[in-house]
């Protein structure tokens, strides 16, 4: 048996998909439309179907079984009425010519009326129908008529306002897929601007979009400068160097951050640090001396393991001073954060009137924490556009404060004094 196919066939499946309603679930909305038009019309059945290709479907039905769920288009009675806009009104269906040999006409359950109305959407596609139906030959009246007009249209509505919905629960869903992404982005962006600036800076800045700048009554600046630095890059590979730089600098790194000190910034062969800023502490010479220990530990072990593999090695003098300095951010575009200060100056002093492996501090330094540490006591030293400076080389912790012979790790005994629950420093 062969059925009609409307001329826009194509396009009216394509209609149909948009609204994504075969297969889906039981809809209270389309139940009550059906049971209404099986009330109004006095008709034991009635459904809301959609025809796709060659497939006929119940979205909803009223009197017939729930196992029946559709049929093949080809002996569905509303293959006719997809290919118009109007309403399709049979009598009796056992006088109509072509309904009158359907397999439902001649067989179980031997149906004798049909009416049915066409669900057109807006843009003319007819893509199922509102039906009613009765087991023998009867008339409909005008108002019943009406009544499954309206109902279409209804389901119709119905149709578009579920589509919206869906479309809009979409829509949410994308936006929701896109606010996480600007979210994992803005993170990304806030954790790398964290280890760009200070923690509090960098939330100072997200928060206001710009930095006061503060002052600090007393903080501790450390140096470190490559010895011979220039003549190794005469005869080092470009790769090789900054390797080299790269392993020594993320040591320090890893060193600030165990002794809260603020890595200010690198220069070509120096590192810069500071104890004290962003955030004041009173420790910050201890916490900077002892720092400074720790990166002359690292270089002294980096030397020994290259110098069995006759590699090149790096040998660093330091230089730390204390004293007021103002810290701030400059720069607009690639800011940095940065402190000055005399006590910066008389610092990169020290550095440089230091000697290899070694750590050269100011009298004032040397005077906070003396008891600490032992020191070689070098003299008034002339500095360039500077008074003379009286100069110590740090050698190490005392005995009573090392944890290790070279004396540059501090025992239990130094890390609990000023607070005996917990310990300065992380290992």
């Amino acid at each position: 048996m062969t059925y009609p196919v409307p001329e826009n066939e194509v396009e009216r499946n394509e209609a149909l998909r948009s609204y994504r309603i075969m297969d889906t679930p039981v809809e209270a909305a389309f139940e009550d439309i059906c049971q209404l038009a099986a009330q109004i019309c006095d008709c034991p059945v009635a459904y809301v179907s959609f025809i796709e290709d060659d497939r006929f479907w119940f979205k909803s039905k009223y009197g017939l079984p729930a196992d029946f769920e559709g049929c093949p288009r080809e002996i569905a009675f509303c293959s006719v009425t997809v290919c118009g806009s109007e309403l399709v009104l049979v009598p009796d269906l056992k006088q109509d010519d072509y309904y009158k040999d359907f397999p439902f006409v001649v067989g179980d359950p031997f149906l004798g009326f049909y009416c049915a109305m066409p669900l057109v959407t807006p843009d003319g596609f007819a893509i199922g129908t509102i039906c009613v139906m009765d087991f023998k030959p009867r008339e409909l009246t005008f108002e019943c008529q009406e009544a499954i007009r309206r109902l279409a249209h209804q389901t119709m509505a119905q149709l578009e306002y579920r589509r919206r919905i869906i479309e809009l629960d979409e829509t949410m869903r994308a936006l929701d897929v896109t606010h996480a992404a600007l979210e994992k982005e803005k993170a990304r962006a806030d954790n790398l601007l964290t280890t760009i600036l200070p923690e509090s800076i960098a939330h100072e800045l997200l928060e206001s979009n710009k930095v006061a700048p503060r002052f600090f009554n007393d903080a501790t600046v450390l140096f470190a400068d490559v010895v011979g630095f220039t003549s190794l890059t005469e005869k080092a590979e470009p790769a090789t160097l900054i390797g080299m730089l790269n392993s020594y600098f993320a040591a320090f790194d890893d060193i600030m951050e165990q002794f809260n000190l603020e890595k200010i910034k690198t220069i070509g062969d120096a590192y810069m640090a500071a104890a004290g800023v962003p955030s004041s502490d009173r420790l910050h010479t201890l916490k900077a001396c002892l720092a400074a220990l720790a990166m002359q530990d690292v270089a002294a072990k980096k030397k020994a393991e290259r110098q069995k593999l006759r590699l090149p090695y790096f040998e660093f003098r330091i230089g730390i001073h204390s004293g007021p300095v103002i810290a701030g951010l400059v720069g607009r575009k690639r800011f940095t954060y940065d402190i000055w200060g005399d006590a910066v100056n008389v610092a990169a002093r020290l550095e440089a009137h230091s000697e290899p492996e070694k750590i050269n501090v100011s009298e004032r330094v040397h005077h906070q924490i003396a008891p600490y540490f032992d020191f070689t006591v070098r003299g008034s030293v002339v500095v360039k556009n500077k008074l003379p400076i009286n100069m110590y080389f740090l050698d190490r912790l005392q005995d009573i404060y090392s944890e290790d012979e070279a004396g540059r790790v501090a025992n239990r005994k130094l890390q609990m004094m000023s607070d005996p629950t917990k310990l300065l420093f992380n290992k």
